[in-house]
């Protein structure tokens, strides 16, 4: 493995603790008001400085930490395994079920992502939890495109036709025989779409539509600290920094990963 990949996949590693640890390392309670402090700019007592209401800033974004991965990775899950099953059960029936899983694709597809989620939002109410399933929902197609062409290129080999003369059953052959070979690419598909999704989410909470004060997320950072650009505008900068980073250090590590898992690689 090559040196790059494996600091790239430190990391992120760290940036995962950092979030799964954020509320015992954050130096202030994330929740806790205290006008005197507010609006503060940055000092050695409060190093991102305080929002409108004297929260502190980087405890804040350290506790939002757990929200914003662990909501995209439960849309990243949804997604694969909603895509996966429809895609798999298209793929093997093949015929009517294919023709229609298409159309409903392209229907979905017809639309821009953000455009379309924000209107699935506005159908079923506002919300963390119902941004993560208006994305999901936009987003499974891609899954079920990828898992069909998978299927279809894979179905008709010697070890599929094998295993069905034998009189292995269905399920069988899908979780012993076929699964195993088309995993992989859905998996380094799943790991580059990481990046997306938390920009995704952040962007539906900037619009408003996740936020669920007083608990922190990311996204919902940014949405609170719009009417204070600018006369405080490090309750923007450092969120916004931080997403930065952590979209762009996924991105970078999902480019690594696919070259390196790449059969060509070999």
């Amino acid at each position: 493995m090559k040196r790059k990949l494996k600091i790239k996949i430190i990391l992120v590693v760290c940036l995962l603790l950092v979030a799964l640890l954020g509320s015992l390392i954050a130096p202030y309670d994330p929740l806790k008001v205290n006008y005197n402090l507010s609006l503060q700019g940055p000092s050695l007592s409060h190093l991102f400085g305080t929002d409108k209401l004297g929260r502190d800033i980087l405890s804040r974004i350290l506790c939002g930490a757990k929200t914003s991965f662990g909501l995209t990775f439960l849309m990243l899950f949804l997604i694969v395994i909603i895509g996966v099953s429809i895609g798999l059960f298209a793929g093997l029936l093949g015929g009517k079920a294919e023709h229609f899983l298409n159309s409903l694709m392209n229907g979905i597809l017809a639309f821009p992502d953000t455009i379309f989620a924000i209107a699935v939002v506005g159908v079923i109410g506002a919300g963390l939890f119902n941004t993560v399933f208006a994305l999901a929902f936009v987003w499974w197609p891609k899954y079920a495109r990828l898992t069909l062409a998978l299927v279809k290129q894979e179905k008709n080999k010697d070890y599929l036709i094998v295993a069905k003369m034998s009189g292995v059953p269905l399920i069988t052959r899908i979780l012993r025989y076929l699964l195993p070979n088309i995993l992989s690419q859905i998996l380094i598909t799943a790991f580059l779409d990481i990046g997306n999704m938390m920009l995704s989410l952040a962007g539906l909470s900037f619009l408003g539509l996740a936020s669920q004060p007083p608990y922190p997320e990311w996204g919902a950072m940014l949405y609170e600290s719009k009417q204070f650009m600018q006369v405080a505008p490090w309750m923007m900068v450092f969120p916004g920094l931080v997403l930065f980073v952590c979209v762009l250090l996924f991105n970078l590590l999902s480019e690594d990963l696919r070259d390196y898992l790449d059969p060509k690689h070999y």
